[in-house]
């Protein structure tokens, strides 16, 4: 079991792609988007997966990707605020924690740079997985000894393997949009959030001020396609409509941004990642929400502890991946739901869950 495909090059991809070379084996990642997706929202690595950073020698690199928030405040609809502070804020949390907050594109990048000697196929993407044999869109035909989906909320390869999506998503009653738009607003490494009864959001500064991060969302289930990006604009667009604070200006930026991305909060649930010769690794297979705030660290852990057990031992590598990741994953999810209910605000067992898994040595 030497030979391994993995579907996704964002997070969780790439990550297990420079694990499983260090460990010898022949790898190749293949992506639906053209090249490595820009955008996505400020992510945070936390815990065992500040280690995992580490061994990848890559944590001098992550923390000069900080995004070095000083604090935040929260406005009405007419602007005037009001809360502030200068120690916690709503996206990165505690200031003076080890925690590092950064964009998600630039630790994909890093992680990205850190796989060598893997083998990329963009503008692709997986039709058909019978036992060994992989069916592409575009490339031909393969034989892989193992595939990994670690292509998302939405994953294909769950879809192919498993079945279909509805089986193991459980929608929290929230949708968020995020994009890149010039930082409007003046903000020095600052965040600004508003929050209604149906809709809200907030905007952050980023890349040393030159640009920001906008977070559109709103309450409820509504039915879109997650692949029809002009559909998800006009719908977020509807939803702000008349909207107060800086909202109008913002929903210029997004029908501007080339970043555009809108989902909802959801979490996956299931029984077993794997099937086969076929294993999910991070919101494929365990889908915490932003709710969660872990859902990149689950990933980081679980390609960590995945690589390290198919180079252990390839016969029970999917069965102890389970046993040592899924309690640090139920935690996380159950976090996810208890900030639901709390609006946000952060549990007060939430170090204790982030710093749950005392990470293997391989």
């Amino acid at each position: 079991m030497r030979n391994v495909l993995i579907s996704g090059a964002s997070i969780g991809g790439p990550a297990l792609a420079h694990w499983l070379r260090h460990h010898g084996f022949a790898v190749t990642v293949v992506e639906r988007y053209r090249g490595m997706r820009p955008g996505g929202q400020a992510i945070d690595v936390r815990g065992p997966a500040l280690e995992v950073i580490e061994r990848m020698g890559l944590g001098d690199r992550l923390r000069s990707s900080s995004t070095n928030m000083r604090g935040m405040n929260v406005v009405d609809a007419d602007g005037n605020e009001l809360f502030r502070s200068t120690t916690h804020t709503l996206s990165g949390g505690d200031l003076s924690s080890p925690d590092v907050e950064l964009l998600r594109d630039d630790l994909a990048r890093m992680l990205f740079d850190a796989a060598e000697g893997v083998e990329y196929l963009f503008g692709d993407s997986i039709t058909a997985i019978d036992g060994t044999r992989v069916t592409f869109e575009k490339a031909a035909p393969r034989d892989f000894d193992v595939v990994v989906g670690a292509d998302g909320l939405h994953s294909n390869v769950r879809r192919l393997a498993f079945g279909p999506e509805e089986d193991f998503i459980t929608h929290l009653g929230l949708n968020l949009a995020v994009f890149t738009a010039p930082n409007f607003l003046g903000l020095d490494h600052w965040q600004t959030f508003q929050q209604g009864d149906v809709i809200g959001g907030g905007i952050m500064s980023a890349r040393s001020n030159s640009e920001c991060r906008v977070y559109m969302g709103f309450n409820g289930e509504v039915d879109f396609d997650h692949r029809d990006v002009d559909a998800q604009r006009a719908l977020l667009a509807s939803k702000f409509e008349g909207a107060g604070w800086v909202w109008p200006t913002a929903v210029k930026h997004m029908w501007e941004a080339p970043d555009f991305h809108f989902d909802s909060m959801s979490q996956i649930r299931m029984d077993s990642w794997s099937t086969g010769n076929v294993v999910l690794l991070g919101d494929a297979g365990y889908c915490g929400s932003p709710l969660s705030g872990q859902g990149t660290s689950m990933a980081l852990v679980g390609a960590y502890v995945l690589a390290g057990e198919l180079a252990k031992n390839p016969a029970t590598a999917f069965r102890r991946y389970e046993e040592v990741l899924r309690p640090y994953v139920l935690a996380n999810q159950e976090i996810a739901l208890k900030n639901q209910v709390n609006g946000g605000a952060p549990t007060e067992d939430f170090a204790a869950v982030v710093n749950g898994l005392s990470l293997p040595s391989y």
